[in-house]
């Protein structure tokens, strides 16, 4: 038998660190009179977010924002009337193996009522206990439920 012999070395390398990808957005804390945080549904998914979303190109933070509650909401704050509460991370809620990096805001309606509009199902007013019976992201149900 003429045949080549062919020889195979296996290694088990650990296969390399991948960090999670990163998905920027704005978002917003918005709490009623009775202190509820207003939590929304995107169209095919099935968990609550704050409102909010990823900017246009050469968008401020704030102005993000004043134009996703416009479109999700209809309600219009100006971005000079948001109050900057910092940048907070969690796991993506709609997208596995992403992170979400949210500069939130809190936003005061000034008597305005919310009304679902473009992409958005589905708009909640919750608090932590609701958030056992409801599906809440992570950024919200992590930082900004309250009591």
């Amino acid at each position: 038998m003429g045949g080549t012999c062919y020889r195979a070395t296996v290694s088990s390398s650990p296969a390399p660190s991948v960090a999670p990808r990163r998905i920027h957005v704005s978002a917003a804390v918005i709490l009623d009179d009775e202190g509820r945080l207003l939590v929304v549904r995107k169209e095919g998914t099935t968990a609550f977010m704050q409102p909010g979303g990823k900017p246009e190109p050469g968008e401020t933070a704030g102005e993000t924002l004043s134009r996703e509650l416009d479109e999700e909401l209809g309600v219009r704050i100006e971005p000079e009337r948001l109050r900057a509460l910092g940048t907070f991370t969690a796991a993506a809620a709609n997208e596995p193996g992403f992170l979400v990096v949210a500069d939130v805001f809190e936003a005061d309606l000034a008597g305005q009522r919310p009304q679902v509009a473009a992409e958005i199902a589905e708009l909640r007013w919750v608090t932590r206990a609701d958030a056992e019976v409801v599906e809440i992201a992570p950024l919200a149900r992590e930082n900004f439920l309250p009591g």
